[in-house]
């Protein structure tokens, strides 16, 4: 009798739920990516596999949206949820398309550099994937997210650097004798210290939601 009334109501959308699935494909998808790293990966096959768990992402984060029109009662602010969901998004979209650019180019063997910064890209995805679940409980989890957030701004300071000297070696070794070689190592760079930025990105997101709660 009241089904119609009841469908009137304010839903609360699983918001947490739908943060853990992301970060388990931000996961997912780093390890892909490491797989694509190793000497002898096969590049078709790492490729298609972040492909298709930046694709469950993107559904993840359009239901993220669509919950946050449709639900009365959230978590946090609004903004707090699409701020932290678009920044994990924005991890796994650099993923993809670091992947793509060692595709395109046919790139057989990363450099140092590259393969270091992907070490700390999967590094930056476990953290990640333990900090999301802490945010059912803030206030009682508040100390421990900040602790997982530092962990996160310490690894994109060392993408940094390690950015930093690998364009710098490159530049030495290859850029006099093969230009279109040392644009592709820069590109391919940048695309993975993107990735590190946005997990920096997941980490202000995450305290400013402790700041705000706990």
């Amino acid at each position: 009798m009241f089904a119609w009334f009841q469908r009137l109501l304010p839903q609360k959308g699983d918001f947490f739920g739908m943060f853990e699935a992301h970060a388990a494909m931000l996961v997912a998808a780093a390890e892909a990516l490491k797989q694509l790293a190793d000497d002898g990966g096969s590049t078709e096959k790492c490729l298609k596999t972040i492909q298709d768990r930046e694709h469950v992402a993107d559904d993840v984060i359009r239901d993220v949206l669509t919950s946050v029109r449709k639900t009365f009662l959230t978590p946090f602010d609004r903004g707090a949820i699409t701020a932290l969901i678009g920044a994990m998004d924005d991890a796994i979209d650099e993923m993809l398309a670091a992947a793509r650019a060692i595709d395109l180019y046919e790139v057989q063997q990363l450099r140092p550099e590259m393969k270091d910064i992907v070490t700390i890209i999967s590094e930056a995805a476990r953290v990640t994937n333990e900090a999301i679940p802490l945010l059912r409980n803030v206030s009682k989890n508040g100390a421990e997210l900040h602790k997982l957030t530092e962990r996160l701004v310490r690894l994109e300071g060392r993408a940094d650097d390690i950015h930093a000297a690998g364009l710098k070696r490159s530049f030495r070794e290859i850029a006099k004798q093969d230009s279109l070689q040392f644009a592709v190592t820069r590109e391919i760079l940048r695309h993975l210290e993107r990735v590190t930025d946005a997990f920096e990105d997941v980490a202000n997101q995450i305290d400013g939601i402790v700041i705000d709660h706990a």
